[in-house]
């Protein structure tokens, strides 16, 4: 029945940190589309991000900065993904260890966002 993930929302403190966090970090597309949410885009999903206070209907029960948890996928080498966060002054909370996803053996780094969401970024194994 369910083949996949279009795009999911984060509630967050401040629209421009959270934004430009993703973007710089992580190399999303900011999408500002009038009447809509802001999106940030990567490869075909994107997460549509609601500032506090300004959300959009429907939306969670208790939409909340800082209780997202997620895993994004990488094609790139995970040590790529490493020096990265590190050239952004970006905090490993985690990593890299082995986990098990949706399809199979990974490796993963976790870190925090601007409003404490555990972000992972996996590596699927060949």
């Amino acid at each position: 029945m369910i083949v996949g993930i279009d795009h999911f929302v984060l509630t967050v403190a401040s629209l421009e940190a959270t934004c430009g966090f993703y973007q710089r970090v992580l190399g999303f597309e900011r999408i500002d589309t009038p009447g809509r949410p802001t999106a940030l885009a990567f490869g075909n999903q994107k997460i549509n991000v609601h500032e506090v206070r300004r959300t959009f209907e429907p939306k969670a029960k208790v939409p909340t900065p800082g209780s997202g948890d997620f895993c994004l996928i990488t094609e790139r080498p995970l040590d790529e993904i490493r020096a990265r966060l590190d050239a952004n002054g970006v905090v490993l909370e985690l990593g890299p260890v082995e986990r098990i996803g949706a399809r199979g053996p990974m490796m993963s780094v976790y870190f925090r966002d601007p409003d404490d969401n555990l972000v992972e970024v996996s590596e699927y194994r060949s």
